[in-house]
Order: C-alpha cells, then structure tokens, then sequence
C-alpha cells in the first residue's frame, strides 16, 4: 500500500486525481504541472483512466501507457526539484478479473492505483458493458435503451460492482464511492434519499473499511452541482470512524486542479 500520511498535511496543496491527454483530459500534462506549481501544490498525481477490455473513447490505450510513463519521466526530470508527482492510473473495474487486482496492472510500476465503477452490465445481456457516467441526457439515453428504464437496477448494480471490486482489490483510493446517486437521483427524484439506498452506501463503507482502503472524497461536482461524492451527507460517517480520506478534484482542465477541495477540507473539519 502507498502511504499517503507525508502528503495529506493541511499545509500541502496536493491533487491525486488527474487526467490527461492520454484519456479524456483536456490539456497536455506538463500544463497541468505547470498551473499546479503556479498555485502552490507541492503533490500532484496524474490518474488517467486505464486501458479496458471494453469498447471506450474515454480510456486510454494499451499502446499509450509507455509513452505516459515516458512522459512523467521527462516532467519529473524538468519539475521534480518543485513538486512531488506520482505515477498512477484510475482503474476500471470492469467484471471478475477485469480492474485493478489484474495480473497486467499488479505488474505496472505506478505509485499507487484508484479503483473505480464506470461501467455496468446492461439489464438483458450481462457482456454488454455500458457507461452509467458521464453527463445526465446520454445516462437518460442509455436508461432507455440499455436498462428498461428500471434505475434500481442500475443503482443496485453499481454499489454490487464496487462492493466487488473492494474485495478483489489491488488498488489504494476508492474512487467516487456513490457517484451514480447524481445521476440516479435526476432520472428520480430523491432516489439517494430512500432507505435502501442509504443501506447499500453504508454496506459498502463498510466494507471500505475492513479492507482498510483510502476512500476519495472527490470535487469535481462542487461548484457546478453543489455535490460532494461521497455526498456530503456521509462526511459525518467518515468522520465517525476515522476513515482514511484523500480530497481530489478529478481535474480535467488545469485551471480546475482545487476545484472544491478547499471547501471539502473545510466541511471535513467541522462536521
């Protein structure tokens, strides 16, 4: 496990979570170091979403990730004397065997990995992944075509794909635990507020925990949908049981890079 305690201090400015040219980040990397060291970090991490066995245009390529590491070399070579960066991936899990405990990522040398759930089975045919994240009309879309319009299924599917991946592991961050309430509760209102929901977060939390994993307190919903993930309802829970926590901002854009972590920091203290 990567040990995170020399770089969580509240006088750091770090990001952990980053994406780049490589996946769906929208600015070359060395922009991203560059306005990193322009606003202060000491610790950035670059986090691009892995290859997949899955047909995406937002995952990188099998052929891309010599060139990434290329790449961080050649950054750290030039800004390593002003800031910390990390070699990483945010890793897919996809079905047994497909994420992060993967024979082909175990053998990556990353500085530490995060698991994440993007991709569900539809509801007929379970080889047919299908992407539940990204911008709420396509999830409409999808709803339709994909899932019979049965959200619960959706809902209930992906808290099962992370429960799975917490116990495959092979990874260190726990990557937006509960995102799919965002767009679960605009596809029904107030889905994220019914018992059975709250039950299956607190289940994965837990499981979260017996496996003394790092769980990502991630931003980059903040200023645009006022969201938190995990949401802010749940940071009492972290608190309660002293939870490992990283803030990230899942940065796309270089400008964005604190997007939020300043007033997650904040509520994370006063709760």
């Amino acid at each position: 496990m990567f040990d995170f305690s020399s770089i969580t201090k509240e006088t750091d400015l770090y990001n952990l979570h980053t994406h780049t040219q490589f996946c769906d980040g929208h600015a070359p990397m060395e922009d991203f170091v560059v306005e990193a060291i322009d606003q202060g970090f000491t610790h950035l991490g670059f986090t691009p979403h892995s290859p997949i066995s899955v047909e995406s245009p937002v995952n990188m390529s099998r052929d891309d990730v010599q060139a990434y590491f290329d790449e961080m070399a050649r950054l750290r070579t030039v800004y390593g004397d002003r800031i910390h960066l990390y070699t990483s991936m945010e890793i897919d899990y996809v079905s047994v065997g497909d994420g992060p405990n993967n024979e082909y990522f175990r053998n990556l040398p990353l500085d530490y990995r995060i698991g994440s759930v993007h991709f569900i089975p539809s509801i007929d045919n379970p080889e047919d992944m299908v992407d539940i994240d990204g911008k709420f009309p396509g999830f409409k879309e999808r709803m339709g075509l994909k899932f019979n319009g049965d959200i619960e299924y959706v809902v209930k599917t992906f808290f099962s794909q992370m429960m799975a991946m917490v116990e495959e592991g092979g990874f260190d961050i726990v990557g937006h635990m509960d995102k799919i309430g965002f767009n679960a509760s605009m596809y029904r209102a107030n889905i994220d507020e019914e018992p059975w929901y709250d039950q299956l977060v607190i289940a994965l939390f837990e499981n979260i925990m017996d496996h003394h994993l790092t769980i990502e307190v991630n931003t980059k919903a903040w200023l645009q949908r006022n969201r938190f993930y995990p949401n802010l309802k749940y940071f009492g829970m972290l608190k309660r049981y002293n939870a490992p926590v990283i803030v990230n901002s899942d940065a796309h854009y270089p400008t964005l890079l604190n997007n939020g972590r300043l007033e997650a920091l904040k509520l994370l203290h006063v709760l």
